[in-house]
């Protein structure tokens, strides 16, 4: 386990009760205790929890997240998605994030890397992203510069949708960016259950030089209701060991370069 995961590992343990003592990481993550304090100490820096005496506790936060990122289904698989999709990033990118569950997560991956948190004069990364859950999340971390579309507030996903997002997408350049989906098809296409959001990915995905799908393996061969374009605009998709030969094979023949996180 790198230093990276190591964090993300003693952030899942704080997530659980929200606290966590020295002794607990010792004993679940097999490292020293001053690994431990180590590493508590670098997340406070962070501002994403709090040093208490012999650990630490939960930083409060002004909002409450929608249930479906409070119970997230696959989340194994969705860590491991986006710790790819983080190692896909290099310093210095400007990056688009959708919202979603999926999405959130490589929000985290990024916040937890060592190398784009160091102190410096300007940012180490540009995220461009219509959630405000994931703004507001990267907002406690100085090095990362957190650009937020317009829009209004879908309720259930705390996606920005509308003309005011595609103004300032229309505006800007991005060298990759991450798409979440409701369900993938390999003719179809990605797609997603609501038209307003699949319409801000579209935009975001014809924004960046390289546009990814993040899903796992459960969204494969779904159909949802609105529809974001094919392997011409989305020319790679993250997904998990769950993909099944078959699956992978028809999205690969129609275009798909189809990356399995493990």
């Amino acid at each position: 386990m790198n230093r990276a995961e190591r964090l993300n590992a003693v952030l899942d343990l704080l997530a659980d009760t929200g606290q966590v003592e020295v002794d607990e990481i010792v004993s679940k993550l097999a490292v020293s205790p001053a690994t431990a304090r180590r590493d508590l100490d670098t997340l406070a820096e962070q501002q994403l929890l709090t040093r208490t005496r012999g650990g630490a506790v939960g930083q409060t936060v002004a909002y409450d997240l929608p249930l479906r990122y409070k119970h997230q289904q696959n989340a194994d698989s969705k860590v491991m998605i986006a710790q790819y999709a983080s190692a896909m990033t290099p310093r210095g990118a400007v990056v688009g994030l959708c919202g979603g569950t999926t999405s959130t997560a490589i929000a985290s991956a990024l916040g937890a890397r060592a190398d784009l948190m160091e102190a410096g004069p300007h940012a180490n990364l540009t995220v461009v992203t219509n959630a405000i859950n994931i703004a507001a999340q990267l907002a406690m971390r100085p090095q990362i510069k957190t650009v937020v579309t317009g829009g209004v507030v879908h309720s259930r996903s705390y996606e920005l949708v509308g003309g005011y997002a595609d103004v300032v997408l229309n505006s800007i350049a991005l060298d990759i960016a991450f798409i979440g989906v409701n369900g993938i098809d390999p003719v179809l296409g990605p797609t997603a259950h609501d038209e307003r959001e699949a319409n801000v990915n579209r935009l975001m995905a014809t924004r960046a030089a390289r546009a990814v799908l993040v899903a796992d393996s459960s969204k494969i061969g779904k159909k949802a209701f609105a529809t974001m374009g094919d392997a011409r605009l989305f020319g790679t998709l993250i997904t998990d060991t769950g993909i099944t030969p078959e699956q992978r094979a028809a999205l690969t023949e129609h275009g798909y370069d189809v990356i399995i996180a493990e």
